[in-house]
């Protein structure tokens, strides 16, 4: 699927071998975040995405044929879990987060699913779900949890 901002992209699956680049770019793209919290732990933060990395629910976001990303829609009880949505800095803020964030939710809305996340306390990130009908269902001192029921 493409769009048309500044640069063209596309989502394929994800494989296996795409855990290592995928838990780097997580560590960078969180740590100002976790830092902030007081959270930060440089081996942590890539192998929690190690342990919880499903590739045949994970897609990787590429930008002019290279990786630039990764998110995870992950089918739960009720709808949909959306995680690891990391996206490169150099492809942050010019509307491919927007454009992969609305493809996945309208498959989701094609299912009548809602889609559930966690957003870390602070995270410029809860913006942009809210732009796209997230609203908060819970926080604790680390995580604010958010939900979209479907059409929103």
């Amino acid at each position: 699927m493409t769009t048309s901002t500044t640069a063209a992209w596309a989502l394929r699956p994800a494989r296996p071998e795409d855990v290592e680049a995928s838990a780097e770019l997580r560590a960078t793209v969180m740590r100002p975040d976790l830092e902030r919290l007081g959270r930060y732990d440089e081996h942590r933060v890539r192998q929690r995405l190690r342990d919880n990395y499903a590739p045949e629910h994970t897609s990787v976001v590429v930008v002019d044929g290279e990786f630039a990303g990764c998110v995870t829609l992950r089918p739960v009880e009720d709808g949909w879990w959306l995680e690891n949505f990391c996206l490169s800095p150099a492809v942050q803020g010019c509307g491919i987060g927007t454009a992969v964030l609305r493809s996945l939710l309208a498959r989701a809305d094609e299912e009548g699913a809602a889609v559930r996340l966690d957003v870390l306390q602070g995270s410029a990130a809860r913006a942009l779900y809210e732009r796209h009908g997230f609203t908060e269902e819970r926080q604790d001192p680390i995580d604010v949890f958010m939900v979209r029921t479907p059409g929103s």
